[in-house]
């Protein structure tokens, strides 16, 4: 792979070391890597790059940083599901996928476009996740809360979200049937007081109507356009304790930032609860315009490039099932991560094409990946250490009896199988009853502990021990397990929604 080097390439040595100036300032005990995407049809191979390019951040986070990680998955189902004009007054209103479906029509929609998927990239990254709606986003305190904290410093934030005009897009739907003014032109603030906002606003089919906001009630409904929904979030998430945020977000994003980040300092956001954002390689056409299927809706087919395969659009149509998918995507994002040069750009699709088709052949087996010290690999591979201990963060809940876990040491790699699991309070109940030699038979318990705590400190060993029993395995035995087909219904197997 060829890339020409950048101005934010140049300054780092690896993808990761973005995140280390907020991880030293802010000292969190966990981060989450937060990707939105538009509940509105079928991923394309853009979409599913960014979601596949936070898992494994987040794996590379938690070995960089020793900090606990987690993937947020926000479906964004306040996407417009239809857009009409009102035939008196040509005013454009929109009904929302969660208007127009319900509830449980979206679960399904997520359910079958990203269940598997995801199910699939937590096992592949020992990544946890989680998934929200922005339907429930909006509808919790702290978001509300912030968006009426920007209401009192409207004037301050208007020509950021609306540089054209100034008339920022607030939509709150009418109560009786969901619909609501596309550009917010008849919605007004009519009042702002410490109880909350109070907007009016007029249906095309019910009339005028009042809806007032308060950070107590999760109702009425608060659609916002796209830039200031971001600008609420992040101030939101900004504010939480304990926790850094990393936004991640498709290349085309960098240019909206601006406008972003111009209201925050609007708002006089401080540096520590500026957002984190991590801009993914954009997939572009032929013509270096982002591949849009948007685009492709208006245009028709014929204006498909030959270098776009179907399943660069529809990402369910791949020639093989979501492991085999999901195992394909990991290789590659890997591959533009090992080198900035690599991963803060965009690729045409021909050109991601290529580097799809030269990957390796072979099955890949799953496998818990864990790095090493070369004195431990070593005893691994002789057979002579048959426990491995670890603190017990989210990556090590996953592992049971009959796991296999993969070391890694300068290069080289070692197959194991879990032979059993017991967790521990802390090191010390684990050495009362696990036997030492079988941990490191060339040292003492004591330098042992001596040893571990150099490498785990207290507030690590707080999450807990555990002792995995190993034993080694051959690789050429270990066949990988049978891929799940991709669905778009939900009636197929698979894991409950989390949130």
């Amino acid at each position: 792979m060829l890339s020409p080097n950048s101005i934010l390439a140049n300054a780092l040595l690896r993808s990761i070391d973005l995140l280390r100036p907020r991880v030293l300032a802010t000292r969190p005990n966990r981060i989450e890597f937060v990707v939105g995407t538009q509940i509105n049809g079928a991923p394309h191979l853009g979409t599913n790059l960014v979601q596949t390019a936070a898992f494994l951040l987040a794996k590379i986070a938690r070995r960089e940083f020793s900090i606990d990680t987690r993937v947020r998955f926000s479906a964004l189902d306040n996407a417009p599901y239809d857009v009409v004009l009102d035939p008196e007054t040509h005013t454009a209103y929109q009904q929302t996928y969660f208007h127009a479906l319900g509830k449980e029509k979206i679960a399904e929609l997520i359910e079958g476009y990203y269940r598997a998927f995801f199910a699939s990239l937590s096992e592949a990254t020992d990544t946890d996740y989680a998934v929200e709606t922005y339907t429930w986003q909006q509808a919790t305190s702290g978001f509300r809360a912030e968006f009426l904290r920007t209401l009192e410093r409207i004037e301050d934030i208007r020509w950021w979200m609306a540089p054209s005009h100034g008339v920022v897009h607030i939509r709150v739907p009418c109560p009786e049937c969901g619909w609501a003014e596309k550009r917010g032109d008849r919605t007004k603030l009519a009042h702002l007081d410490e109880d909350g906002a109070t907007f009016t606003a007029v249906c095309f089919d019910h009339g005028p109507y009042e809806a007032h906001i308060d950070p107590e009630d999760d109702q009425p409904y608060l659609d916002l356009a796209t830039l200031y929904r971001n600008l609420v979030k992040e101030r939101a998430l900004g504010r939480a304790t304990g926790t850094l945020h990393v936004m991640m977000k498709g290349g085309d994003w960098a240019f909206g930032c601006q406008l972003v980040d111009g209201a925050l300092g609007a708002l006089d956001t401080p540096p520590t609860n500026m957002p984190m954002r991590i801009f993914t390689p954009q997939v572009l056409a032929p013509t270096g315009a982002k591949l849009s299927k948007s685009l492709l809706r208006e245009q028709g087919k014929g204006v498909l490039p030959t270098d776009v395969e179907p399943w660069m659009l529809d990402t369910t149509t791949w020639p093989g099932g979501v492991d085999n998918y999901v195992d394909a995507l990991v290789w590659l994002v890997g591959e533009l991560l090992t080198d900035p040069k690599h991963f803060f750009r965009s690729f045409t699709v021909k050109e991601l094409g290529r580097l799809m088709t030269a990957r390796p052949t072979e099955a890949v087996v799953r496998a818990h990946e864990m790095g090493i010290y070369k004195r431990y690999f070593d005893l691994i591979a002789t057979g002579r250490k048959t426990t491995e201990i670890r603190v017990n963060d989210s990556s090590r809940k996953k592992i049971k009896v009959g796991s296999l876990i993969r070391f890694r040491c300068q290069g080289d790699e070692i197959l194991t199988r879990v032979t059993r699991v017991v967790r521990y309070d802390s090191f010390d109940a684990m050495f009362d009853h696990e036997s030492v030699s079988s941990v490191n038979p060339l040292a003492t318990r004591e330098e042992q502990l001596a040893n571990i705590r150099q490498i785990y400190p207290p507030e690590r060993e707080a999450l807990g021990v555990v002792a995995i029993g190993i034993e080694l395995v051959d690789p050429r035995r270990t066949a990988p397990r049978d891929a799940a087909s991709f669905t778009t219904n939900s009636g197929a197997p698979g894991r409950t929604l989390q949130r």
